[in-house]
């Protein structure tokens, strides 16, 4: 009798008590940040669970999960390569600059070879992207839970509530860098960030739907600038190696997730193999501070097919401490006999993302250089765009 009260009566009554408000609740005013805009639409919970610190626990893991997703890959992407396209060292023979290279480069594995004493280069890059998964959960269908009653012998849950959100970003990075002597190079990167996000919180109660709360944000402005520098180590006509740091300084909006709101400090190992046209080039690196610390590796392959045209590829793999996925864990429902409440909570922390990158540089004229790639996730992990196209434009002197 208690289970068929509570299969019939009870749930029927939470319907009428809060799965059907009025009006949805809605957020769009100005002064809130897109980190407030997160908190409001995860922890916004109308399906009754009959356990309020569980739920408040398991909100606020899972919007934490899914801010920080969110910081990994908006401050602490990897940065373009602070290489210029063009190399030059000195020919002791004749007493002359001379390009060191046949080919440009990658767009971020960095070569060891640096700029050149008194050579200078800056250059600006603009990308866009649209996250549409979170792991493994697409966060444009409706499919995204967050919190779930279901009866232990049905096959679906009765009463649930998912999460839709839309977030576009582009970024905007001006660059540069001088050789200081013929080994040794300083340089600096900006980037311009604007984000925008949506989201709705969507109640189903036995196939009826029912539109909890909406709500948008949008911010611009400077992100985390990186002041870089790098010096050759060893140099022969078919190889090199050098090291390399950034520090990334806490110059964006944390609040909008414009900035980490912490230094980052990355260490870099660089070596590089160069036969005529093609070249290959590694990188290993530390991050440590900013959104979390990681472990990266990088390989880049570059040929040049004519003078002026350098077809690259590469492959990008992190190893974020702090990025975890998030994940439903049930228990059982505290005065509903027979039913499991299902909850969105945060898993395990220590996530490899890995992706690749495939573009061209052209030499348009003299010493300018145009590019464009596409980046593209290798595995479904962290927040991912299906791909990041990317355009670049860089001048030497």
């Amino acid at each position: 009798m208690c289970r068929r009260f509570g299969r019939y009566v009870l749930p029927l009554l939470l319907t009428f008590a809060c799965v059907a408000p009025a009006s949805a609740q809605q957020t769009t005013a100005p002064q809130l940040t897109v980190r407030d805009i997160i908190d409001f639409l995860v922890t916004n919970q109308g399906v009754q669970t009959g356990d309020f610190e569980r739920d408040r626990a398991a909100a606020e893991a899972a919007r934490d999960t899914i801010t920080n997703a969110l910081l990994v890959n908006l401050t602490s992407v990897p940065l373009a390569s602070s290489s210029s396209g063009f190399l030059y060292r000195m020919n002791p023979q004749l007493g002359t600059m001379e390009r060191a290279t046949q080919s440009f480069g990658a767009f971020f594995v960095e070569r060891a070879l640096t700029t050149g004493a008194r050579q200078a280069s800056f250059g600006v890059s603009a990308s866009s992207a649209t996250f549409d998964r979170l792991g493994d959960l697409d966060l444009r269908d409706g499919s995204l839970l967050t919190v779930a009653n279901q009866f232990g012998d049905e096959d679906e849950p009765f009463d649930t509530e998912a999460l839709t959100l839309r977030v576009r970003s582009s970024t905007l990075t001006g660059y540069a860098s001088v050789g200081i002597t013929d080994r040794f190079e300083i340089g600096a990167a900006l980037p311009l960030v604007q984000l925008r996000i949506e989201g709705e919180r969507l109640n189903v109660y036995r196939g009826t739907p029912s539109l909890q709360a909406e709500g948008e944000a949008s911010a611009s402005g400077i992100g985390d600038i990186a002041l870089r520098a790098k010096v050759n180590i060893v140099a022969t006509t078919s190889g090199a190696f050098a090291a390399a740091a950034e520090v990334r300084l806490p110059t964006g909006d944390e609040d909008n997730l414009l900035g980490a709101g912490a230094t980052a400090y990355r260490f870099l190992a660089i070596a590089t193999y160069e036969s005529g046209p093609f070249s290959l080039h590694g990188n290993g690196g530390l991050v440590f501070g900013g959104v979390s610390d990681e472990v990266n590796f990088s390989g880049a392959a570059a040929f040049a097919v004519q003078p002026r045209l350098t077809l690259s590829g590469e492959v990008l793999v992190r190893r974020v401490a702090e990025l975890g996925s998030i994940e439903l864990s049930g228990n059982p429902h505290p005065t509903i006999a027979g039913v499991e409440t299902l909850r969105l909570t945060a898993g395990e922390s220590g996530t490899t993302l890995a992706s690749i990158v495939a573009g061209a540089k052209w030499n348009v004229n003299r010493t300018f250089v145009l590019g464009g790639h596409v980046s593209i996730p290798l595995v479904r992990r962290g927040l991912t765009a299906p791909l990041t196209p990317t355009l670049a434009l860089e001048y030497a002197w």
